[in-house]
């Protein structure tokens, strides 16, 4: 048997973080057995369904690295097959014409509350002798009225519900189009999957449609309900609890495998593991070992991740991802230092892409101010002395490279008898704006001798201006 899995997600939104995790564990599946991971788009919703909300999933997919083998398939083409399903259900007694109005629904499930049974609906157009005129029906399945159904699962166990607790499901509208339940068997027969991967919140779906599955003669599905994600509070994983769209966090500079190592040590765990490539979540990662219960979301444990990823990965990957960030401060980074090589001199100081990408703007543009207290202590008449004199210095330099950087540095400091740092700082501040940067020496010869020398004029300036005033 080849293993099949697949993703199904709604475009009404963008691509949730808990639907990012599904789509996780179902490709991890497939790629750990040797199958196939299949991509469909649940679009049946038409009125919610936009074609922005199919390129986020896209893209988001596209950002995490999680290739899909088919698709993306698209339930809206398919209509023509789920009516010939519902055809053939109902051909063979396994389905039938409800002429109920929405009046008679309100009113029957009103007295089932008040008579303390469960609201549902009760069959009544299952046997209708003569169908009243002027009403177009829907169609519902003829679920069993006895027995249990088995809901083999690799998360929970095997969940047993009572088909007499179950109601006939509308799976045909009074316009034709199909409903959830009934697309969703028929996509997952056609397309031959073997493991349905989703959210607990379709346990209750289960059942009904292993019914659907039988009454069609298909081969059932074993399926994963993995518990949903919840905010740092308690509640369900929402907007108000911060980023929630995987592309937010792609915004807010977290690297994807940072993402996705996160995602997958929520609700699994291989002992005290905290760190996994892509291989050996492959290798290791099984569904039957996903907890039962939900997990919490922790953005502090996602940070120390990114955080991480950004120290350990190679400067060229790190650089493509933090090339969307520089663009969107307006920096073409083609227009001075490599990024690989701004990486590697910034990898050891930022937690965010973000955060990196507003340290190395200098590195890109002279700063048009600086920080109020770093200038107030290094912008000073009497550092205006040391910058001069490195001016000087620094201008005779016919090999910029960090050595001899350094040496000039070194020997000012010791012409004025002063520590290294009183002549560093000033020159720090002047090219940077602020007092934090990667060693001086490294990034004085990274950034340039030009742009170095028109950034200590330019602070020379300001030291001169504002002693004045």
């Amino acid at each position: 048997m080849t293993v099949r899995t697949r993703f199904a997600p709604s475009p009404t939104g963008y691509l949730h973080v808990g639907g990012a995790r599904t789509a996780l564990f179902s490709w991890l599946y497939a790629r750990k057995h040797g199958g196939k991971f299949i991509l469909r788009i649940e679009d049946t919703d038409l009125a919610r369904s936009t074609e922005e909300s199919v390129n986020a999933i896209l893209e988001g997919m596209t950002w995490l690295g999680l290739t899909y083998d088919e698709g993306p398939f698209f339930q809206t083409q398919r209509f023509d097959r789920y009516k010939e399903v519902i055809a053939q259900l109902f051909e063979q007694g396994d389905a039938y014409h409800c002429y109920c109005s929405k009046e008679a629904l309100e009113e029957m499930r009103e007295q089932q509350r008040a008579n303390k049974q469960k609201p549902r609906y009760d069959g009544r157009c299952r046997y209708l002798k003569a169908p009243p005129s002027g009403v177009t029906p829907v169609i519902r399945f003829k679920n069993p009225t006895e027995g249990n159904v088995v809901v083999k699962d690799n998360v929970r166990g095997d969940v047993v519900f009572q088909n007499a607790e179950l109601d006939d499901l509308i799976i045909a509208r009074s316009d034709g189009s199909p409903t959830y339940n009934l697309t969703v068997v028929v996509d997952d027969m056609d397309m031959a999957l073997t493991h349905v991967i989703r959210g607990d919140d379709h346990l209750n779906n289960s059942p009904r449609q292993i019914n659907i599955f039988k009454a069609l003669n298909a081969e059932v599905p074993v399926f994963s309900h993995v518990p949903m994600i919840l905010g740092d509070d308690g509640a369900r994983l929402s907007k108000r609890h911060g980023a929630v769209g995987v592309m937010n966090y792609r915004d807010e500079g977290y690297l994807p495998e940072a993402l996705l190592n996160y995602l997958v040590r929520l609700g699994w765990s291989h002992g005290d593991q905290e760190i996994f490539s892509l291989d050996e979540m492959i290798q290791l990662f099984d569904i039957t070992d996903v907890n039962k219960a939900a997990s919490s979301f922790n953005t502090d444990k996602l940070i120390w991740l990114n955080q991480h990823y950004i120290k350990t990965s190679s400067p060229e990957h790190v650089a493509r991802h933090l090339s969307y960030h520089m663009g969107k401060l307006g920096v073409d980074p083609t227009r001075g230092p490599t990024l690989v090589d701004v990486v590697a001199l910034q990898q050891e100081r930022a937690k965010t892409l973000v955060e990196m990408a507003v340290n190395s703007l200098f590195f890109y543009r002279i700063p048009e101010g600086y920080d109020e207290k770093a200038a107030k202590k290094n912008l000073t008449a009497k550092s205006a002395v040391f910058l001069a004199d490195m001016r000087q210095r620094l201008s005779v330099i016919t090999v910029w490279q960090s050595e001899p950087v350094h040496d000039e540095i070194k020997a000012c400091a010791a012409q004025y008898e002063v520590g290294m740092g009183k002549v560093a700082q000033p020159i720090r501040v002047a090219v940077t704006g602020t007092t934090i940067s990667p060693p001086l020496d490294a990034t004085l010869a990274l950034l340039g001798q030009e742009r170095t020398l028109t950034a200590i004029d330019k602070a020379l300036v300001w030291i001169e201006q504002n002693s004045a005033s």
